[in-house]
């Protein structure tokens, strides 16, 4: 939200500068994101006369004016229409930078005439639209003074970020009783005329949704003049981003930056029987003053006619019933909304106001009188009309909250020890009502400040206003002696792998725990999708790591990147739990091209087999027997026939890994073959708690034998599988069994492969014999054959 220096002083009496004011909203807990000096920008330009206006001797369209700076006569070449002897201007003078286009001012020859910088419009300046001649100011304005300071332009705009439990902050008033609590200026008391009004309204109002609307409250007036609100307050709108557009629209405006109160003015000519707050028809259409038709559901609140829907109800007026320059009867809402009704037809229809943002946190259901009141008496005085009286359908929520508080909790809760006199003065200055009964207070919350449900929040009022910089800073109590590990089981895994990962030449990413529907569509979809999200990008919990590592990866390839080795460490999110997972992507060229190799060598699936088996045992997963088995079924993401799972077992799946399936990459526009790996830590079995101590290793006093048995098998046979059964057949003697050549042509038959394996033998207390050798050589044989592999002749 957007305030004004001058506008802040419209409520808030004291002399305190810009940077009192920032220092003093950070320090209660509102975090100002900017504040833009509107004055540094017509730096330069000064309030100047024109004596005398010459036509150009090169030139028909440009003239030569003498203009009086209020320091001397300047020289200044100009082509406007208007520009001639006697008019008040701006004058830009050399040095200055035009904020239209950046350009900054010289002393400059115009077709052979010396130039002394320049006349302005409004748009060179960027305070209006208009280019059609300069600037004319009124004829006493003081020549020689800075513009900014002259029209009031140059108030400072400060950017504010409101909490959204802070509702009552959401006008201009808001922000000053917080700034007056903390002792930053006196609270103006709140001018309220007293408008009777004659007779009733003439349009009847009620509402027929009590539930969504539980009052509408509204007057008619007649026989008003609509045409350009006072320069103030065009000043003030146009300051915190907001368009002029006409007297009756920008008083609207106005009352809801100023107290954070939307209403809406209906040109009363174009409403046809009673105007009525009800509930939608399921497919009726509404043409909302952004010029866009919306269709409705029957959950929605609507102020229509008895022709037509004028206005979503809270959210946006309709194009219909807008007030226009030929207005002469205008009808006023002034309604409650519940917040969580507006907040839902808000996200259904992805629209979003500024009367939304207020009414789906909660206006003050008490100031429906005060407002009609206070808008009423800006038409009348800026646009005239005679004032019907007030018509009340329904009421407001009336629910007082009494909140039972302890004093003592500031400290004890909040952590300062504050005086329960300073606390009652807060509270007293931000609108609460407080009745001492011995050492308990009673405290009575106002109407606008709907977030206040029990003392925790009270002494958050208290300390923020006190500041949290007054909280001593105290150590947390530690134990005698050296500190214990904290890190749990699942955390000391997790920072092994990512380790391993790094040191293996990964980059590690942190994506968003978030992914679009379309993102998570590939992967099944997500199991949670968020009502309310920040973002459609960012809606579904993510069922994979993968997305978010391919949208990295997509925008390393549009930044160039010819080589990509991504890792990440997060959570899956499945059914109603949450799963640990490493994701790895690698993409692009494994190896750049070379006079050694050649062309470049890209990723492949073994690369992605390597990764997982070397991260697994990083893990503390038996890497030793882990089985090569087919992917996961109805998983779409991986290419057929390059991709599969690491298994213990037929069912304990603890990764996958391949080539990803090329749908997928098109999908998110990823160049090339990818491959991916999935290890899931939480399928990973835990290891035994320890036992006594390992002895000292000795090695063996004997040196091991090797022996190379070559097998026919069919094609079909996993080679992992033999080696496996290879390396069971004799636990005792076989310490390691290794694939070293797969050969299929000539001299096997067809439909089989030659697979060469070498097998370790470790003996222990003496050298085996031939017989023991022959033993040993039968088993592998006969585990082998048990694959239907033979042994080559």
């Amino acid at each position: 939200m957007k305030i004004t220096l001058d506008w802040l002083k419209e409520h808030l009496e004291g002399g305190f500068t810009v940077d009192d004011v920032v220092a003093t909203l950070n320090r209660i807990g509102h975090e100002v994101e900017g504040v833009e000096n509107p004055a540094e920008k017509l730096a330069g330009f000064r309030v100047a006369k024109v004596l005398t206006a010459e036509r150009h001797p090169q030139a028909d369209k440009l003239q030569v004016l003498s203009v009086d700076t209020g320091d001397g006569v300047l020289q200044v070449v100009c082509g406007a229409p208007n520009a001639r002897a006697g008019l008040v201007g701006v004058l830009g003078l050399p040095g200055a930078v035009v904020p239209a286009n950046g350009m900054e001012l010289k002393v400059s020859a115009i077709r052979g005439v010396e130039s002394n910088g320049m006349m302005c419009s409004t748009r060179e300046l960027e305070l209006g639209d208009d280019h059609d001649g300069i600037i004319e100011l009124p004829g006493d304005a003081p020549v020689g003074t800075l513009f900014a300071d002259y029209s009031g332009a140059g108030d400072p705009v400060i950017d504010i970020s409101i909490t959204p439990n802070r509702q009552d902050c959401m006008g201009v008033r808001g922000i000053a009783r917080d700034l007056a609590a903390a002792g930053l200026g006196t609270l103006k008391p709140l001018a309220v005329p007293t408008i009777a009004g004659e007779g009733p309204p003439a349009t009847e109002i009620r509402t027929d949704d009590p539930e969504a609307c539980p009052a509408f409250f509204g007057r008619s007036i007649s026989g008003v003049t609509n045409g350009t609100a006072p320069e103030w307050m065009r000043r003030r709108l146009e300051a915190v981003g907001q368009r002029s557009i006409s007297a009756l629209v920008d008083i609207s405006n106005y009352v809801m930056f100023d107290l954070g109160r939307p209403s809406h003015i209906y040109d009363r000519s174009k409403l046809t029987g009673a105007l009525v707050a009800r509930r939608a028809s399921e497919g009726e259409t509404a043409i909302a003053l952004n010029g866009k038709e919306y269709t409705l559901a029957d959950t929605m609140t609507v102020i229509a006619d008895a022709v037509q829907v004028h206005d979503i109800a809270g959210i946006m007026g309709g194009e219909h019933s807008g007030c226009s320059d030929t207005t002469t009867d205008v009808l006023i809402e002034i309604a409650y909304f519940t917040p969580e009704r507006i907040a839902l037809t808000g996200q259904a229809l992805a629209l979003a106001s500024d009367a939304r943002s207020r009414f789906e946190r909660g206006v003050d259901p008490a100031f429906l009188d005060d407002a009609t009141a206070i808008v009423t008496g800006h038409i009348l005085t800026i646009c005239g009309g005679v004032p019907s009286a007030v018509t009340r359908a329904g009421s407001p929520p009336a629910d007082v909250k009494i909140v039972d508080y302890d004093p003592a909790l500031s400290e004890t809760l909040g952590g300062i020890a504050i005086a329960p006199e300073r606390q009652k003065e807060i509270l007293v200055a931000l609108g609460f009502d407080v009745i001492e009964q011995a050492d308990r207070w009673q405290v009575t919350v106002p109407s606008w400040r709907r977030d206040v449900d029990g003392a925790p929040d009270l002494v958050e009022e208290v300390t923020r206003i006190t500041g949290f910089d007054a909280i001593a800073s105290a150590p947390l109590p530690r134990a005698d002696g050296v500190a214990r590990p904290t890190a749990t089981a699942e955390q000391l895994v997790e920072r092994r792998v990512r380790r391993a990962a790094a040191a293996a030449g990964f980059h590690e990413a942190v994506t968003w725990s978030f992914v679009s529907e379309r993102e998570a569509a590939p992967f099944g979809g997500g199991t949670w999708t968020l009502a309310n999200p920040i973002s459609e990008d960012l809606k579904v919990m993510r069922p994979s790591l993968l997305p978010g590592l391919l949208a990295a990866a997509q925008r390393n390839q549009n930044r160039g990147a010819g080589s990509i080795r991504l890792f990440e460490i997060g959570r899956r999110y499945l059914g109603a739990t949450e799963h640990p997972t490493l994701g790895i992507l690698m993409a692009g060229d494994k190896a750049p091209r070379s006079w050694q190799a050649g062309k470049a060598r890209p990723f492949d699936a073994f690369d992605a087999k390597a990764a997982a088996i070397a991260l697994l045992e990083a893990a503390g997963a038996p890497a030793d027997r882990l089985q090569v088995m087919e992917p996961v079924e109805a998983s779409g993401i991986w290419h057929p026939g390059q991709a599969a799972t690491l298994r213990l077992g037929p069912k304990a799946v603890l990764a996958e890994f391949g080539a990803l399936h090329p749908a997928l990459t098109k999908h998110f526009d990823v160049d090339g073959p990818a491959m991916a790996v999935q290890i899931f830590l939480d399928a990973i079995p835990a290891k035994r708690a320890s036992g006594p101590a390992r002895t000292a290793f000795s090695p063996p006093a004997l040196q091991s034998v090797r022996r190379d048995f070559a097998f026919l098998a069919s094609d079909t046979l996993a080679a992992g599988d033999l080696v496996r059964a290879i390396r069971g057949a004799d636990k005792a003697s076989i310490i390691e069994a290794r694939l070293f050549d797969r050969f299929a042509g000539q001299g096997v038959p067809d439909g089989q492969v030659s697979l060469a394996v070498e097998v370790e033998l470790q003996p222990l207390e003496k050298s085996f014999t031939d017989a023991e050798l022959k033993a040993i050589a039968d088993k592998v044989v006969a585990a082998a054959a048990k694959l239907g592999a033979m042994l080559r002749s």
